[in-house]
């Protein structure tokens, strides 16, 4: 399992500063877990807010599509040929219950809905690391294989 894992974080198509993956814990054909740590210096963090950063509500939802709709529509396409998996981000409906603040670690939990016609819509949460839900909603994407 732990060589599936590394092959998903290698065909994530993101790189730093943009990738909000440090970590795939479990993986199987209905969700996925993974974790990442908000570093201090995010460049994000400069400016929002001046006294008191706190991650993006657009980056955390980042953060859960890398993780709970990327990395498993690249764990669902392992058995295709295809040289990269490109998602289009077609859709998000996502609430927000907490803050994250620099150093946080977060862990977020995707169950597949459903993945057919290569579009994968998932039930996507975030928790703290106190396991409360930080934010939770529904994110979908097309899957191109390229």
């Amino acid at each position: 399992m732990s060589t599936l894992k590394t092959y998903i974080l290698e065909k994530l198509p993101y790189t730093k500063p943009f990738l909000f993956v440090d970590e795939i814990f479990k993986v199987d054909d209905n969700g996925i877990e993974g974790a990442y740590t908000f570093k201090e210096d995010e460049y994000f963090y400069e400016g929002h807010f001046k006294e008191l950063p706190i991650t993006p509500g657009v980056i955390l939802t980042e953060c859960m599509a890398q993780i709970g709709l990327v990395s498993l529509g690249i764990y669902l396409l392992k058995d295709v040929k295809q040289k990269d998996v490109l998602v289009a981000f077609s859709e998000s409906h996502v609430e927000f219950l907490k803050t994250v603040k620099p150093k946080e670690t977060v862990t977020v939990i995707s169950e597949k809905i459903y993945f057919r016609f290569n579009k994968l819509k998932c039930k996507v949460k975030m928790l703290n690391e106190n396991d409360e839900v930080v934010c939770k909603g529904e994110l979908s994407g097309m899957l191109i294989q390229d």
